[in-house]
């Protein structure tokens, strides 16, 4: 018996480890992300390209940025995707520092399902007040006002919001918070919101686009590519200058015509930019600049490094053609300036 024993304590050390090898060795073939869905359609592009092109696979999850962070902070993953830059909390728990390189532009729109899909112009407080719950149907002469010879129906509003944590959300909150003091007092910006009561949560861009596509007299946000690849309405959004604009890409690059820190630590919405988009933002891909933790092989931290610098200079075709506005020449300097100070054990990864 105790011979049986030691052998079935023999052959399940032998299991573990083989199987533990297995994983390490399989996780050094490819490389693990996960966070916001608002650049996912890019993500995917893009590291399917990288894959044909070198051979290293990028597994990247779209949980929402909160979710990025968080599995970054523990370790599990390679890098994470944020929409909304850390915060000094976020970067204290992280335990050492975090570098934010951000990947493109994109826009927050307002979409909706009614009847003909009318293009409608929203002004912010229009905005705020359907999402506060003070605007409850469609033909409401606020948003009449706004929509001079447009049928309005009399159609009950349905309110579809976001209810995981995410850099969407942070985008609309942080908007929101900065045109309608009602919203700031009562909501305010954060990647989770208490949203009022009566409003429909669901998980991700496309778990709010699929909700508003399929329900009539709905609104949502969402990025823009969510909209466009469901062929929904979105409208335009009365900017600071007192534009109507629509979220193109030239409005969307146009938000961007500020100064950028050397931490790329910016917020776009509600631009003074004359032309552009005021619900805009950049995503970011965040990683720790020490690369030499949890046992991580050398190796490992330069295939990072390398698709990191890939996609701020020769992934950046992909952005375009996917609803997205490039980095500035600026954004795009100061990104690679930041992916070529990774160290692993003090020294720097790229020349």
């Amino acid at each position: 018996m105790k011979n049986l024993f030691s052998k079935v304590r023999f052959l399940t050390l032998l299991f573990v480890f083989l199987a533990t090898g297995f994983q390490a060795f399989a996780g050094d073939q490819e490389l693990l992300g996960a966070g916001a869905t608002f650049p996912q359609p890019l993500y995917s592009k893009m590291f399917d390209a990288y894959y044909q092109q070198y051979k290293v696979k990028i597994n990247y999850q779209g949980i929402g940025s909160g979710g990025g962070i968080n599995q970054l902070t523990k370790k599990t993953v390679d890098f994470g995707a944020t929409d909304a830059f850390m915060t000094a909390k976020e970067l204290t728990e992280a335990g050492a520092t975090v570098i934010h390189i951000p990947t493109c532009l994109g826009a927050v729109v307002v979409t909706y399902n009614l009847p003909g899909n009318p293009k409608l112009n929203f002004t912010p407080d229009v905005v705020a007040d359907i999402f506060l719950g003070k605007i409850t149907k469609w033909n409401d002469p606020k948003i009449a006002a706004a929509n001079a010879g447009v049928k309005l129906p009399n159609l009950p509003i349905s309110v579809v919001n976001r209810a995981d944590g995410s850099g969407t959300n942070y985008i609309f909150t942080e908007y929101l918070s900065k045109v309608s003091s009602a919203w700031k007092e009562k909501i305010g910006a954060g990647k989770t919101a208490n949203w009022p009561a009566g409003q429909i949560g669901q998980k991700g861009n496309p778990g709010v686009a699929g909700y508003v596509a399929q329900t009539p007299g709905a609104v949502g946000y969402v990025e823009l590519i969510y909209a466009t690849q469901n062929k929904m309405a979105y409208g335009n959004v009365k900017n600071k200058a007192g534009k109507f604009i629509e979220p193109t890409l030239k409005a969307v690059s146009a938000a961007a015509n500020v100064k950028m820190p050397d931490d790329t630590n910016v917020l776009l919405t509600n631009t003074d930019a004359a032309n552009g988009y005021p619900i805009s933002s950049f995503t970011w891909i965040i990683f720790y600049k020490e690369q030499n933790y949890g046992g991580k092989a050398k190796e490992r931290a330069e295939a990072l490094a390398k698709l990191l610098l890939w996609t701020v200079n020769e992934g950046q075709k992909y952005v375009e053609p996917l609803q997205y506005a490039p980095l500035s020449k600026e954004a795009q300097s100061k990104a690679n300036k930041l992916v070529r100070s990774i160290t692993f054990n003090g020294v720097p990864l790229l020349k």
